[in-house]
């Protein structure tokens, strides 16, 4: 028997339309942005705000997308609110890309 007819097909299509719903949520700079700024950890709107440059109407409205799709959460901490990566695969997702894309800090970002 080879190794073709052993497949679920069925199950490898669900996969690819996971893995195609993922990767168009991702395919946003925006959305893209905030959550590699959330691959280190949980952060408040307004830190967000000062970390990646994006005005409150379209961080809100991208934060919404990404919660939408299942990809971060929100805690409500008193007054703020506080995001974080909910999906392991976009994390893991999210730490390749930064290996990828993201130049390493130089020595003087360092504390």
């Amino acid at each position: 028997m080879s190794a073709v007819s052993d497949i679920d097909l069925d199950a490898l299509r669900g996969a690819a339309d996971e893995a195609c719903r993922l990767l168009r949520t991702l395919a946003n700079p925006d959305r893209l942005l905030l959550l590699c700024a959330l691959a280190g950890g949980a952060r408040r709107v307004g830190e967000l705000e000062d970390a990646i440059g994006i005005a409150q109407p379209t961080l809100s409205q991208q934060l919404g997308v990404l919660r939408e799709n299942g990809l971060v959460d929100a805690t409500r901490e008193g007054r703020h609110i506080r995001y974080r990566i909910r999906s392991p695969r976009a994390l893991a997702l999210m730490q390749t890309l930064q290996q990828q894309f993201c130049p390493p800090a130089s020595p003087q970002d360092a504390p």
